[in-house]
């Protein structure tokens, strides 16, 4: 069960926007790399995107499985190559948390896809300190804000939120690799859909970290 994703959704109450994504592709394939050309817009101009976090399931990989979709090889080693070393990072709520024994799950994603896979004990979106910490320890990146990373996956109530949360950008992949027609994914297009129809905007990033 995903209480952190539970008790987060309240917070749309507050501020819709929270669940709205500052880019979308269709499929993962579609990712532009670098992606801080994604955001050449004027809103966005001069996003320099450092690191890359990336969601598993339905996102570059078919739900309950540990390794990269066949299709999807090619854009995940591209990544790979634009986001070297702990640039980028595979942030799940299967793979990594205590729903995965002795994280046995993630040690096999790691070995299938050379990326190291984020050990933490709350689901996203609730997870972004741990996130935030990971960075910070890093040797090899230099993050100064929260808006120098992009988080990319098919959850709005999740990936998003977890990208508005902490001042990062959010980047949803809309059409998964299988189809997702549970209440929650209906009910999060439905509201995503009216907010941009009503001219709400995604939350701009902060400068620095909390």
């Amino acid at each position: 069960m995903n209480i952190s994703g539970t008790l987060n959704v309240f917070r749309l109450i507050k501020d819709p926007a929270l669940c709205l994504p500052h880019y979308t592709a269709s499929t993962f394939n579609q990712l532009p790399v670098p992606l801080s050309k994604a955001f050449s817009g004027e809103r966005e101009k001069g996003v320099d995107i450092r690191a890359v976090i990336l969601d598993k399931d339905n996102c570059f990989a078919k739900p309950h499985e540990n390794e990269v979709w066949h299709a999807y090889n090619e854009k995940f080693q591209e990544l790979r190559k634009a986001y070297p070393g702990s640039s980028l990072l595979i942030v799940s709520n299967t793979a990594g948390t205590l729903s995965d024994p002795n994280f046995a799950q993630a040690d096999l994603l790691e070995r299938n896809t050379g990326v190291s896979v984020l050990r933490h004990n709350t689901k996203k979106p609730g997870c972004r300190n741990e996130i935030m910490d990971y960075f910070r320890n890093a040797k090899d990146v230099d993050i100064t804000s929260p808006s120098q990373i992009a988080v990319v996956g098919d959850r709005l109530f999740t990936d998003v939120m977890l990208a508005n949360l902490m001042g990062a950008r959010g980047v949803w992949i809309k059409d998964g690799i299988v189809e997702n027609t549970s209440i929650f994914t209906r009910l999060e297009k439905a509201l995503a859909g009216f907010l941009l129809k009503k001219g709400y905007n995604p939350p701009d990033p902060r400068s620095t970290f909390e």
